[in-house]
């Protein structure tokens, strides 16, 4: 057989990115329950489960306050005057269905599903956990142990510490300046206050409770209201005015002999109540928040300095925050801050090219289109979305307004929230090898 030649193909463009189709908005019922509790019911019936999120405020005034917020979140679902923990994991399992609890600046959130046969189910099994957890002693004790394993393990190392740090230079005093406690303040915590607490904080009245899933929505909302109707409680928590970010030298926390440096800058970020929000998540996306962006080129890509930069936005119920976060070796530090310095203020000074703003608009509109494109990702992002004030409606309009916003707009807002002067530093590393180099760049002091 005579060997044949294989032809030449000539390689094929890469095909345009399509514009991106505009989000349908879903069905839903959205109601205040008597206790204060709102609820808000949405349908996706694309697989045959139901998603739940509720968020209860829970104001932390004291050091103290966090080490027990932070164990009540984790014994919590030890079990109820009614049934076991492991009842309690039986009868989630029974409903192909599962709820957690987890701890934040803001609050406690619960997390669940099930079945769509099983939301009644569901929403009794939290019930009893909002109005009857017993927190056995031995069992809250045994967490609290796990709970001081797991904060020694994170205080050890020096990305937490660089947050950490970062934190209580931006807040100061406020409760947003930590977001862990130490192990000895969680054991001064004795877990027969944690039942107290629980009736304390743990109230409807300003809470939120988001569904999403194949469900009837009002009828949904019936469903809670009669599950959740035993659930009373004071007041909602409130969270107290947040400082001024603070213009302050760059703070160095001594590691010595690390053999690399945790670098922190941040300030103000976009909150979605801005008119200008669209513009601000643009400039951080162009700047350092995406994979393309400007700062991974720099100083991944062209230098080598660091694997992983990225600079992220952060919402609180009181305030919005934009941090950069990088990783470098010790011999790199003072370089790489000074790319990272060069990126924010080319950023504010210079408005991005047209192909810069367009890749950095689909990707935007694309990760809004993913994240909600299940139900669990549509019913984290409403309950973020409904926190904030803002409605479903936000779902459409601001892809629209991110292809609505022009460079001059970009630049302006990122003289809002990227610029250097506004940005509070930290770095974590070995001090005596990085400090000389730092020093040329800016004013520091050690700790």
């Amino acid at each position: 057989m005579s060997p044949t030649k294989s032809r030449e193909r000539k390689p094929q463009p890469v095909p345009a990115l399509t514009k991106p189709r505009k989000q349908r908005l879903p069905s839903l019922a959205d109601r205040v329950l008597p206790n204060g509790l709102r609820v808000v019911a949405v349908r996706r019936a694309s697989v045959p489960l139901v998603h739940l999120r509720l968020r209860v405020p829970n104001a932390i005034r004291r050091d103290v306050d966090l080490a027990k917020t932070a164990l009540l979140s984790r014994t919590i679902m030890l079990g109820t005057s009614g049934r076991s923990q492991g009842e309690l994991a039986e009868a989630l399992q029974r409903i192909g269905g599962g709820l957690r609890v987890d701890d934040g600046a803001d609050g406690l959130a619960f997390v669940g599903e099930s079945l769509r046969s099983g939301l009644g189910e569901l929403l009794g099994l939290l019930a009893e956990v909002l109005t009857d957890a017993a927190f056995p002693k031995a069992a809250a004790e045994r967490e609290a142990g796990r709970l001081n394993d797991h904060l020694r393990r994170a205080l050890s190392q020096p990305g937490t510490v660089a947050d950490e740090a970062w934190l209580q230079r931006r807040y100061g005093d406020h409760p947003y300046g930590r977001s862990l406690p130490t192990p000895d303040e969680v054991s001064e915590v004795s877990p027969r206050t944690l039942k107290a607490l629980h009736k304390r904080r743990v109230v409807p009245s300003g809470s939120l409770l988001v569904l999403v899933g194949d469900l009837t929505p009002a009828r949904a909302v019936d469903q809670v209201e009669k599950a959740l109707s035993a659930w009373q409680g004071g007041p909602g928590a409130s969270v107290s005015p947040v400082p001024e970010v603070p213009r302050l030298p760059l703070l160095l926390v001594d590691r010595p002999g690390a053999v690399q440096s945790n670098l922190r800058l941040g300030g103000r970020g976009p909150r979605r109540t801005d008119d200008w929000y669209a513009a601000g998540q643009l400039a951080n996306g162009i700047y350092g928040g995406s994979f393309s962006s400007r700062l991974t080129q720099n100083i991944r890509e062209d230098k080598g300095y660091t694997y992983s930069p990225h600079s992220s936005v952060r919402h609180l119920r009181g305030d919005s925050r934009l941090v950069t976060a990088a990783e470098v070796a010790t011999e790199v530090t003072a370089p790489a801050m000074v790319e990272v310095l060069y990126e924010l203020g080319r950023i504010v000074a210079l408005p991005p090219s047209e192909e810069e703003l367009d890749a950095t608009v689909q990707y935007l509109t694309g990760t809004l289109a993913l994240g909600t494109s299940t139900q669990a990702g549509l019913a984290e992002t409403l309950a973020d979305l409904l926190t904030d004030g803002k409605g479903v409606d936000w779902l459409q309009e601001y892809p629209a307004r991110l292809a609505a916003t022009i460079p001059e707009e970009v630049m302006e807002a990122a003289a809002k929230i990227l610029a250097p002067a506004n940005m509070v530093s930290v770095v974590v590393g070995d001090a005596d090898v990085v400090e000389p180099g730092l020093a040329l760049l800016t004013e520091v002091v050690r700790r």
